[in-house]
């Protein structure tokens, strides 16, 4: 099952500065290690910021019938806002009120780069013009489609913009939707109104500039996208709300799938048309779940098994931005494009074993010998993400998970969810999970979460307006007397509202002193999703509650299913009593947060808030209720409205405390650094060159300690069939043995062995460390016997394991545990392949998402088996202590070939800050690892102090044993165990 545990509570959020400047380190960290960045963010999402009014002769449209009305806002149109208009009056272009955390947080980055925002130009409104001249029938451009409803255009003249101090007057003439397709010229010109509109958006509101870069879609293709696929399929699934319609009546293929595909090929197709090198690529949200991977596509990349993103050609340059795809050419057209393409993927495997044979490894960007560019994609999703027993009901599960995965980094809105999204990557794809993220072939994406939170400055701005106050004492004398509790939604069924009604009608039940001393204002907004069903339940039970609770001179529920001027909406969030926000599913709410903004300057009202909603983790002094339980949400909201002053104070600091801390720009920046840490092999697998051993012999000679650190098997001999064979060779014997007699060396095996077979084989080395069962025993240099490491852990956790081990055994023909003295393994190798990976899939997931959590253990994949073992036992640790314990060494060799060695790599990498160290004096303090206080008492752990480490980046000399396409966290490579002492022998030699 899915993890029931809740979010770990969120801690101290690091400053807007803080974050900065990370993301400035790694910047100048990754461009000094020779990878380029650009400087520019290309954001994908759905829609433009802005709305496009495209003005027509009146007469045109009354031709044309009669065109269907645009959705209504959340908001009415403001009186002031950035607008363009053409200087012939035959475009519009003005903002839009949708997403203002979105947008806002994007174009806070505007400060420090340069930003494209690829997007839907959204649906083109037209406006009747009674002033516009008609112009010839000859004189048309317009597809077939436009010709019944719109009357043709001339080329416009040179466009002069509107003052963002004196906005266009609006028309007051009726919005319609357009329905037809746009021509090249008149594209061309909406890209140019665009251009125009950022230079005057960037003066009207003072900030950096963002250039809009439209995607045009067939209205059947971005209707299918939109109003079928998202709303109707993923947005449901989602959250929560399972398709109630038979499977049967979907047609195969279902064309809304097919319109999701398409368009998420086209925004690829745009992105690919201006993308450079060096360029940062982050995508938002559900709408183009498959945008990742098709990116990569578009610039060139295509998978190698087991060796993740690579390329056997450069990524496209501009001059190949005019590429159709395949389901915009003919049928003859398309037979020519399918050979090329699998000859290319071929082709691309192909030079991939041949690249991997030489110690090279192809990648997008690399062009006339230039060094090769990484392609770097975030993801963010603004949702929930469903548990994987949800998310599997979806007929195109794998495609949407591996368009995803095509990114570096996933990130989600809280936790829990992006435990869903791992879960769902094991029990669906049978992915394997890493302790940041999900490997799948061969390629790593990191997974992360970050609540998007408020633009604070905007909402501060709009909560000040003239306009509010006024507002603010109509309400009080309206209301005089009353208790205020106010709630904000639109009008769907994940939003809660009939279950909001219901829970008040409970409230004046079972409270009946409040009956005539409260009342409910609830404002809904239309939804793309909601149902006439639901609206006539929803003003069913409002006339309900009415009838029976109210009088001639008092009405307790007041719902308005409309569009709110901003400073009655601003105005009624700061006179309210309570906020009450009963969502079943949300992915964020901005009412809560623009409620405790609000409240501030007025009541410091409590909030009441669904413990299903994305925020909750961050309001933890919130009254949290469960909307399904009519009575728990009745029972707070009396304990709301009777609370103290001195309990709201305290909660609403709280409160304020957590929106003020984690504001849009605050988001925007984490999700900047997150993608910056996960690319570039900052922290993460990738391939590696072959060790230079000019290099390291140089580094050998001057360095004044030096800890060399060794893996056995598949390290220092050859993998094996029987274990007892694996002897070391008299050649290896003979160059550790040397190493070891130096004392400026610190020499130690770290082994998956058990003591006996160490003992046995290197016991007569002089000076010799050894580690046994992946850090579980360590004999450090001199001593007689191993330290036993786990004596002081808490172990109790092996029952519970070996509980669930024995439930996977008795279901799995050919499987055994093995109990071994700090760790427990299940094998499943002479199973049946197919049902022992599919059992262990299973099993994993339900250790990583029960267990895990709440156990000091971690769970390992290994070939044909699963090992759980302490956290605080493994190869890393060992590593981490003996870099504690030898603090002033200026060089580490490490060499290891399989996934425990990764753990050494690891440690290896996270002793220092992330973008590495910006000057070489800058100190690097390393706390007590777990390695060492596990075996002490507390009193001894507190007189522990943190050191100061003398080793550089550049000193770490982390290989891994195998082949350059191989994904890991080392930094050299060396093809087998042979070379690891050829290395040896050299560096010896060379003293």
């Amino acid at each position: 099952m899915d993890s029931m545990h809740p979010d770990p509570a969120p801690a101290p959020p690091p400053s807007l500065g803080d974050i900065q400047a990370q993301v400035t380190r790694l910047e100048a960290a990754h461009k000094a290690k020779g990878l380029p960045l650009s400087g520019r963010i290309i954001h994908v999402m759905h829609h433009l910021p802005v709305e496009i009014v495209r003005i027509v002769p009146a007469e045109s449209l009354e031709a044309g019938g009669m065109l269907s009305p645009p959705m209504t806002p959340e908001f009415k149109p403001e009186d002031v806002e950035a607008t363009v208009e053409s200087a012939d009056a035959k475009w519009r272009i003005h903002s839009r009120t949708a997403h203002p955390a979105l947008v806002s947080g994007i174009k806070s980055l505007s400060d420090t780069h340069d930003q494209i925002l690829v997007a839907w130009t959204g649906e083109v409104l037209l406006q009747p013009d009674t002033n516009a001249s008609p112009q010839s029938p000859s004189q048309s451009t317009f597809p077939s489609i436009a010709q019944n409803l719109l009357a043709p255009f001339t080329q416009p003249e040179a466009p002069t913009p509107t003052s963002p101090n004196m906005p266009t007057p609006p028309n007051e003439s009726p919005l319609m939707v357009f329905g037809g397709e746009f021509n090249d010229q008149e594209k061309k010109e909406v890209e140019a109104e665009l251009e125009r509109f950022t230079e005057v958006e960037q003066k009207f509101e003072e900030g950096g500039r963002l250039k809009y870069l439209p995607v045009f879609l067939p209205p059947d293709v971005s209707k299918g996208h939109y109003e079928g696929f998202c709303k109707k399929t993923l947005w449901p699934l989602f959250h929560y709300l399972l398709w109630l319609d038979s499977t049967a009546t979907v047609p195969s293929p279902d064309p809304s799938w097919i319109a999701y595909h398409k368009t998420n090929q086209m925004f690829a197709q745009r992105v690919a048309e201006v993308y450079k090198p060096g360029d940062l690529i982050i995508v938002h949200d559900y709408h183009l779940l498959l945008a990742p991977k098709m990116i990569r596509e578009a610039l060139g990349q295509v998978i190698h098994p087991n060796g993740g993103w690579g390329s056997a050609h450069p990524s496209p340059a501009p001059h190949h931005a005019n590429k159709k795809f395949d389901w915009e050419q003919s049928q003859s057209q398309q037979a020519t494009p399918t050979q090329d393409k699998t000859k290319t993927e071929k082709l691309g495997g192909f030079l991939s074993n041949v690249g991997s044979a030489l110690g090279q490894h192809l990648s997008v960007g690399g062009e006339h010998g230039a060094a090769p560019v990484e392609i770097m994609i975030g993801m963010f999703m603004h949702t929930p993400w469903p548990s994987s027993e949800i998310f599997r009901c979806l007929p195109t599960r794998r495609e949407i998970l591996d368009g995803i995965l095509g990114a570096n980094l996933v990130s989600f809105q809280t936790y829990s969810y992006s435990r869903h999204f791992v879960s769902t990557c094991i029990r669906v794809c049978g992915y394997e999970s890493t302790p940041g993220g999900v490997e799948a072939n061969g390629q790593m994406t990191a997974v992360g979460y970050c609540p998007i939170g408020l633009d604070v400055k905007r909402v501060i701005h709009d909560r000040e307006l003239p306009g509010v106050l006024p507002k603010m004492e109509a309400l009080r004398q309206l209301y005089k007397d009353k208790k205020i509790i106010v709630g904000r939604e639109k009008l769907d069924v994940a939003k809660g509202v009939y279950n909001k009604l219901q829970a008040f009608e409970k409230f004046l039940q079972v409270y009946p002193e409040w009956r005539n001393k409260v009342v409910l204002i609830q404002v809904t907004t239309p939804a793309l999703s909601e149902s006439p069903k639901l609206e006539r339940m929803t003003a069913e039970l409002v006339s309900h509650i009415n009838g029976t609770y109210g009088s001639l001179d008092f009405t307790p529920v007041h719902h308005y299913h409309q569009a709110l001027e901003k400073d009655e909406y601003f105005g009624l969030l700061s006179v309210a009593d309570l906020a009450l926000i009963t969502s079943l599913r949300d992915g964020m709410n901005t009412t809560s947060m623009e409620f405790i903004l609000c409240q501030d300057k007025t009541n410091k009202s409590p909030l009441v808030l669904s413990e299903f909603m994305g925020t909750v983790a961050s309001f933890q002094s919130a009254l949290q209720i469960n909307p399904h339980d009519l009575l728990g949400v009745a029972h707070a909201i009396n304990k709301g409205l009777n609370m103290p002053e001195s309990e709201k104070e305290e909660r609403h600091t709280s409160l304020l405390n957590s929106v003020v801390g984690h504001t849009s720009y605050t988001w925007a920046a984490t999700i900047l650094k997150q993608l910056l840490e996960n690319v570039g092999g900052e922290h993460t697998a990738h391939q590696t060159p072959a060790l230079d051993i000019g290099k390291f012999s140089s580094a050998y000679k001057s360095a004044k300690k030096r800890l060399m650190l060794f893996d056995y098997d598949g390290t220092l001999t050859p993998i094996v069939k029987v274990p007892s064979h694996a002897v070391p060779t008299e050649r290896t014997l003979a160059a550790i043995t040397t190493l070891a007699q130096d004392p400026k060396n610190v020499v130690y095996l770290i082994s998956g062995r058990d003591g006996d077979f160490l003992e046995e084989h290197w016991g007569h080395v002089d000076n010799l460390g050894m580690s046994a069962e992946h850090g579980s025993f360590v004999k450090q240099p001199g001593d007689e016997d191993f330290t036993n490491m786990t004596e002081a852990l808490d172990m109790s956790w092996m029952s519970e394991v070996e509980e669930i081990f024995k439930y996977y055994t008795e279901r799995t023909t050919g499987a055994t545990i093995e109990v071994k003295k700090a760790s427990i393994t299940w094998h499943y190798r002479n199973s049946d392949p197919d049902f022992g990976e599919f059992q262990c899939k299973q099993c994993l997931d339900l250790l990583e998402s029960s267990l895990a959590p709440r156990r000091p253990i971690e769970v390992l994949v290994g070939k044909k088996n699963l090992e759980v073992r302490p956290l605080a036992v493994n190869k890393g640790e060992i590593v981490k202590r003996l870099m504690y314990e030898n603090p002033d060494a200026d060089l580490i060799f490490c060499a290891g070939d399989d996934k425990t060695d990764e753990d050494m790599f690891r440690s290896l990498r996270t002793v220092f800050p992330p973008g590495g160290v910006t000057a070489s004096s800058d100190p690097i303090i390393m706390k007590p690892p777990v390695a060492v206080t596990s075996t002490l008492d507390p009193e001894e752990v507190a007189e522990l102090k943190d050191v100061e480490l003398h080793i550089r980046p550049d000193e770490i000399f982390a290989t891994t044993v195998g082949p350059p396409a191989k994904k890991t966290l080392a930094g050299w490579h060396v093809t087998c165990p042979e070379e690891v002492v050829e290395a040896l022998e050299a560096l010896l030699e060379s003293q």
